[in-house]
């Protein structure tokens, strides 16, 4: 009977799926302008790296013409928060702090995966909006801690910003199958046609599955819109084994992963 425990829970875990929300990229507040829709493809410009370390520059990520355009205070010299890191159909995310504090609260793990979203706007558009970028379907989670290796995300293109210099005890890394979007799908879009920004068109179940920091009866409309907070990184739906929103998540990824 011992021996039967593992594999009941390992079980248990297979049925269980959390889609995660999580907020990256460039705003209003971090890096001054939405980033760029450019010839029809979402290009998601990471923050500028600030306090933390940084082994990456605009211009080593290709984006360094692109970022001067979205705001000139920003050139190809400027460095920059890399992360999440994408590179042949795989993904390194970090987080640390409050928001891994709630991503490990709510149990997310081998097996879930990550949306990424920004604000975006094709350049000269007044169509500020929130779309998905891109995703990360976690195959490993590795708490690196404070005083990392640099080695930790293991063959990634360039060091990952977590694995450079001195962060909290709650520094994690989440590993796995990844990619960024090549077109600015209609499915990625959350923001509601003709907007504002704010009040996104999401399907049924995630209300009824809830999604955590939006759990106040308000912030739902009868029409299916969610008024989404002004901030937080990493918004958790435990949607469990419900067929839905797998069917929504499949589509999505599709999306991400075609150029038609």
């Amino acid at each position: 009977m011992v021996n039967s425990i593992p594999v009941v829970a390992e079980q248990a875990r297979e049925m269980t799926l959390k889609i995660i929300l999580s907020r990256k990229g460039f705003d209003s507040a971090s890096g001054g302008t939405p980033s760029p829709i450019v010839d029809g493809v979402p290009k998601s410009l990471p923050i500028p790296s600030g306090k933390y370390p940084s082994a990456s520059t605009y211009g080593d990520l290709g984006l360094g013409d692109i970022v001067s355009r979205a705001n000139r205070k920003w050139t190809a010299d400027t460095r920059c928060h890399d992360d999440p890191m994408f590179w042949e159909d795989r993904c390194a995310f970090g987080q640390t702090s409050a928001a891994q504090s709630h991503l490990a609260k709510n149990g997310v793990g081998v097996g879930d995966v990550f949306l990424f979203f920004g604000l975006f706007a094709e350049l000269g558009s007044n169509d500020r909006h929130h779309r998905i970028f891109g995703y990360l379907r976690i195959e490993k989670v590795q708490t690196i801690g404070s005083q990392p290796s640099g080695h930790e995300a293991g063959s990634t293109p360039r060091k990952h910003p977590h694995t450079i210099g001195r962060w909290d005890a709650k520094n994690t890394i989440y590993l796995g199958p990844g990619k960024k979007a090549n077109k600015a799908h209609q499915v990625l879009r959350l923001t509601k046609p003709g907007g504002p920004v704010s009040y996104w068109l999401v399907p049924q179940w995630l209300h009824e599955t809830e999604l955590t920091y939006h759990r106040r009866a308000e912030r739902w409309g009868e029409d299916g819109t969610l008024h989404v907070v002004g901030r937080g990184q990493e918004f958790v739906a435990d949607v469990g084994d419900i067929p839905e929103p797998k069917k929504w998540l499949d589509q999505v990824i599709t999306a991400i992963g075609t150029d038609e």
